[in-house]
């Protein structure tokens, strides 16, 4: 059941393009580096969290989604050796293929592929490294294959298996996989454990709006499947 539709996959913080995160000579300070670098990744999950869940308005919505592209797309540039800034504009450009449709829906989901796997290529930390296979493997079962897209269901199953095998009791591993067996293969018995599981996940910290809003779809989707059990 291919679409173009992506369900991407705190504080309304303002990151400046050339944020300065460095210190006079150039050099993060010592000891900071990697705290610097998870900080940011907050900041741009924390927008996406209060866009995707807190932000009813669907133009408004729609307009932060791209500005937090052009934001995220602008730090990438600023700190190439940060995978943070190009998983968040990946997910975000995932998200506004969903929000804004249309016809240029193809092209941003392919923008959103490549800078996954750019991000991908410079090993991240397990907790982005999760977050880019589950966004990778709801893109490939969501986007028509070929000739259209790029859609690929082994290419799925292979993503979102990794991402259980990074997270076995994460939130969005156990969600997406269950979305995928619920909408691609109506495996329901299994889709319901990992809705569960999904339900179950213990919280992330600086994440509670995404927490909540995820587990709120989670249930949502799980009183669907539990239908069809019975």
């Amino acid at each position: 059941m291919k679409r173009m539709l992506i369900i991407m996959t705190g504080a309304w913080l303002v990151l400046m393009p050339h944020a300065s995160f460095a210190g006079p000579d150039g050099q993060a300070p010592a000891g900071k580096g990697e705290a610097v670098k998870q900080d940011l990744a907050l900041q741009l999950a924390q927008r996406w969290d209060q866009l995707k869940y807190n932000t009813p308005d669907k133009k408004a919505r729609v307009a932060g989604f791209k500005k937090l592209v052009e934001d995220a797309k602008a730090l990438a540039q600023a700190h190439p050796d940060d995978p943070a800034p190009k998983v968040w504009a990946g997910i975000t450009l995932a998200t506004l293929a969903g929000e804004d449709g249309g016809l240029g829906a193809l092209g941003l989901v392919k923008e959103a592929k490549a800078l996954l796997e750019a991000a991908l290529a410079q090993h991240p930390n397990k907790e982005l490294e999760t977050s880019i296979h589950t966004t990778l493997g709801s893109l490939y079962y969501q986007v028509p294959g070929w000739p259209i897209g790029f859609g690929d269901e082994d290419k799925a199953v292979e993503h979102l298996k990794k991402a259980l095998e990074l997270s076995p009791n994460g939130l969005d591993a156990n969600f997406w996989m269950a979305s995928y067996l619920w909408d691609e293969t109506r495996r329901y018995k299994e889709a319901a454990e990992y809705f569960r599981r999904a339900i179950a996940a213990p919280p992330r910290p600086g994440r509670e709006i995404a927490d909540a809003g995820r587990k709120a779809e989670a249930r949502a989707l799980l009183a669907k499947v539990e239908k069809k059990l019975h």
